[in-house]
């Protein structure tokens, strides 16, 4: 199984950025796992962003709720996370991540910057 993000970049306090996840090596169980957007800032731990269970509703990070919208695609085996009103405290590394109840896998991160 891989993931591959892309979509990071540089960006001003106010604007946005798509961030997408490709998955492969998983067929047609792709629906059977919870999917998340998950970020870590320099000398923080790694934090859920946004997630979505194989069965249920997204759910958000209190700090990003309004702003973040996850998004899975079962026919692409895509997950993608769209990001509004970026804010500086919004910089950090964000990972892809699928799991079931005997699998975790982890995209190789990719680097959102906000700043003027």
């Amino acid at each position: 199984v891989q993931l591959v993000e892309s979509g990071g970049g540089l960006v001003q306090p106010g604007g946005s950025l798509r961030l997408s996840c490709e998955v492969s090596g998983t067929g047609i169980l792709f629906s059977w796992y919870d999917v998340g957007w998950f970020r870590q800032a320099p000398e923080k731990q790694r934090e859920l962003v946004a997630q979505i269970m194989s069965a249920g509703s997204p759910n958000y990070a209190p700090a990003v709720t309004g702003r973040f919208t996850i998004s899975r695609d079962i026919a692409k085996s895509t997950v993608d996370l769209q990001m509004n009103s970026l804010k500086p405290e919004d910089t950090a590394v964000y990972y892809c991540n699928i799991r079931s109840q005997v699998a975790d896998y982890w995209g190789q991160g990719t680097q959102v910057t906000v700043s003027s």
